[in-house]
């Protein structure tokens, strides 16, 4: 493979890199208006901002997902556990 090419086969993988970094920041903030408008429901109406059997559901779903997408398991349910932490998070700021 010829420097020419290798640089031309880089900058291919880095714009889609960046492509797909922006779709999962437009991703996450869509996300992130609905867990707001779960939040205000919630707060609403007087339930808990954490809902334990739901991340659970959440959790075990994404781990099959992850699996199905040949990526780590693991990986995917820190991820997902981050994210359910700052929904929490903005829950409970909004109900105090």
């Amino acid at each position: 493979m010829t420097e020419v090419t290798a640089a031309t086969l880089l900058r291919g993988h880095r714009e889609s890199i960046d492509r797909l970094d922006a779709i999962l920041v437009f991703t996450l903030a869509e996300r992130f208006k609905h867990t707001q408008a779960v939040g205000r429901l919630k707060a609403a109406h007087g339930l808990p901002p954490s809902d334990p059997a739901r991340e659970a559901e959440q959790i075990a779903r994404l781990t099959e997902l992850a699996r199905k997408a040949d990526l780590d398991p693991e990986f995917a349910k820190k991820f997902l556990a981050f994210i359910i932490q700052e929904v929490i998070k903005h829950h409970e700021s909004h109900q105090a």
